[in-house]
């Protein structure tokens, strides 16, 4: 049988409803939604095995003892975000090989937003493009602040960092007429110009195999 919770957006719920399920001694808990979720799922037992996916460092998070030996009773899928960001301005940079300045968007909130920034900043250098890092929450007045900032600063491309899958991002690249490139493989479909990353699907595929050898 599968217990299934929601928080419905209330991520002060997740404790609670966290611990109802290990209340309940189910064989394993399958998280999504983010890190809290894991997070409130490892608070609630040490026992039960947990799957995650994730796009922070799971080492980073407290997750894991390592990739290669998780340890405890977390193990799951890393979606390697960070490290996959010189790539998506590596393929940018192909398709708008005149560009000079490069703007990239995150989520001031997230916590892979450093190693993001870290890891782009390095691959501009190494591209000799200027970056101008704009930081935004994921809301509708502070991404279109952000985008009125890149045309003002005269960005010639943009790359995304842990924004969110929203194609409010992709009308307004398409408005300012600004070549951007997205995690997400959704991103051209409603008007964005690229997309490169892990896949989401391949994710949840993989957590299926692995509650499966678990139970």
């Amino acid at each position: 049988m599968v217990e299934y919770r929601r928080a419905e957006g209330h991520y002060d719920r997740l404790p609670a409803l966290a611990a109802d399920l290990a209340a309940r001694k189910v064989d394993v808990i399958v998280t999504q939604g983010g890190d809290s979720t894991t997070l409130a799922a490892q608070q609630a037992t040490s026992t039960i095995p947990i799957l995650f996916h994730t796009i922070n460092d799971p080492v980073a998070t407290g997750f894991v003892a390592s990739l290669a030996r998780p340890g405890g009773n977390l193990t799951g899928v890393s979606m390697m975000f960070a490290e996959l960001m010189p790539k998506r301005l590596e393929l940018l940079l192909e398709v708008v090989p005149q560009a000079r300045v490069i703007a990239l968007l995150v989520n001031s909130e997230e916590l892979s937003t450093e190693r993001v920034i870290g890891q782009v900043q390095e691959a501009a250098r190494a591209k000799r493009v200027d970056l101008r890092v704009l930081k935004a929450r994921n809301t509708e007045s502070e991404t279109d602040a952000a985008f009125a900032t890149l045309v003002q600063r005269q960005a010639d491309g943009l790359v995304l960092g842990p924004v969110g899958f929203r194609p409010q991002i992709a009308a307004l690249a398409l408005h300012h007429s600004v070549p951007a490139i997205a995690p997400q493989r959704d991103f051209p479909d409603v008007g964005g110009l690229l997309s490169y990353g892990a896949s989401n699907a391949a994710a949840y595929y993989l957590k299926g195999i692995y509650t499966g050898r678990i139970l």
